[in-house]
């Protein structure tokens, strides 16, 4: 459990530093600018939103974790609820994937 706070403390500063897109146009916005290094899907997505996001995930060749539910991942971030992320910058990103492994 140490490890997922850890992850959710490493989303909000990643929010405060500008490097994580949240929600469905943002984030397909920064994989179509190319911009995205990480995707974050909630495990309680909906089947839907997974597919569509596994699909670009692949096809762009973005790696894509899936970790909490969307309560925790927006909380993380000050939000009300969020499904998927984006995250901008390759350092975050691959401490975000090292934690998201671990866990």
């Amino acid at each position: 459990m140490k490890k997922m706070s850890e992850l959710y403390s490493l989303l909000g500063l990643c929010k405060k530093a500008g490097k994580l897109a949240g929600g469905e146009v943002a984030v397909e916005n920064a994989i179509r600018k190319k911009t995205a290094q990480l995707l974050i899907l909630a495990k309680d997505a909906s089947a839907n939103t997974k597919k569509k996001f596994n699909n670009s995930a692949a096809y762009y060749k973005i790696p894509l974790v899936e970790v909490g539910d969307k309560t925790d991942l927006g909380r993380a971030v000050g939000e009300e609820m969020r499904a998927i992320f984006a995250v901008t910058d390759a350092g975050f990103a691959k401490r975000l994937m090292e934690l998201a492994q671990e866990e």
